[in-house]
């Protein structure tokens, strides 16, 4: 099954709402995602947010927004991740509160490497 092409307009806020972060912009799968230290931070994912939490904050998350739910691509769940629906993130207070608690976690993690690139086998 294809994804939703992530529409514009969430492309923009989550530019804008990143910019104060310093967070790298890079693109997966044709959707942007930043990164702090080379760590997953936030993303957009058709048209959710997808953010990286805390396994209690996350747990935190999904008992208090009914909306929001375990961010799992192709049926495989990735365990810290959570899908933020618009309802969520258009309440702006609601968002900030999450967005500050992923920036805090991805931050406290120890900066992840860069994998080297494979060379290309000649023939």
């Amino acid at each position: 099954m294809a994804w939703k092409k992530v529409p514009s307009e969430l492309v923009e806020f989550l530019a804008s709402a990143l910019a104060p972060f310093g967070a790298d912009r890079r693109m997966m799968f044709g959707c942007p995602v930043y990164f702090l230290n080379n760590n997953m931070f936030v993303g957009a994912h058709e048209d959710n947010i997808m953010l990286r939490l805390s396994p209690e904050d996350q747990d935190e998350l999904l008992a208090e927004n009914k909306e929001a739910m375990p961010f799992a691509p192709m049926g495989r769940r990735m365990k810290e991740y959570a899908l933020l629906p618009p309802a969520l993130y258009r309440e702006e207070s609601l968002f900030e509160k999450w967005l500050q608690r992923s920036f805090a976690y991805v931050s406290s993690l120890p900066p992840k490497q860069k994998r080297e690139k494979k060379a290309k086998a000649r023939k």
